[in-house]
């Protein structure tokens, strides 16, 4: 397949990952052959394994390139020299938003994570679990200071969230009657709510 004026400055990794992402939500990842993959990239299957092991790693990458731009998002938001509050509001607001930004990605992680490896099944739940656990600090920090009520436990604060977060690609749709940042509003203000003494 000849490269087009638009691939053609994309480095391959990248020209790789956008080809296997837009297949995997259309079709699924495991009706994806790793020849349509580099057809649809432009590139020989040789550049593929060169980039990515398997089409397995593919998989691994386009979930792990969400979590590690929301992870670094959330490690500067509770990093930031504000008060408590606003900076779980707005690490929550950002997740959706950015779950929206890359909603295929998410929409392909919560179909296909079964076909990972163990290994990097492990991995993924593992960055995962780091993420979560960044938050749930954040929710402490808030009620040891008395910000937050303390009736319901951190765990099931973040739970409550993600559980939203987590589903998104299931029921969100763009042309929906709210904007990204609207609905991470909504959300991140319900939170709040139920977290308020």
């Amino acid at each position: 397949m000849p490269r087009t004026t638009e691939t053609a400055g994309t480095p391959v990794p990248q020209r790789l990952l956008a080809a296997a992402t837009r297949l995997f939500a259309d079709q699924g990842y495991d009706r994806t052959s790793v020849q349509e993959i580099v057809e649809a990239a432009g590139v020989t299957k040789g550049a593929l394994y060169h980039y990515f092991g398997s089409k397995d790693d593919l998989l691994h990458e386009v979930y792990a390139r969400m979590l590690r731009l929301q992870q670094e998002r959330l490690d500067a938001f509770a990093d930031a020299d504000e008060p408590v509050e606003k900076r779980v509001r707005d690490a929550a607001a950002d997740v959706v938003v950015t779950t929206i930004d890359n909603l295929d990605d998410a929409m392909i992680f919560f179909r296909s994570m079964h076909h990972l490896g163990p290994e990097k099944n492990k991995q993924v739940r593992a960055e995962r679990r780091r993420y979560h656990e960044r938050f749930r600090a954040l929710i402490e920090e808030g009620q040891e200071k008395g910000v937050f009520s303390k009736a319901t436990p951190a765990d099931l604060v973040v739970d409550y969230h993600f559980g939203s977060v987590h589903h998104l690609s299931t029921w969100y749709r763009p042309d929906g009657p709210l904007t990204p940042q609207q609905l991470a509003d909504h959300l991140a203000d319900l939170l709040l709510r139920a977290l308020r003494p």
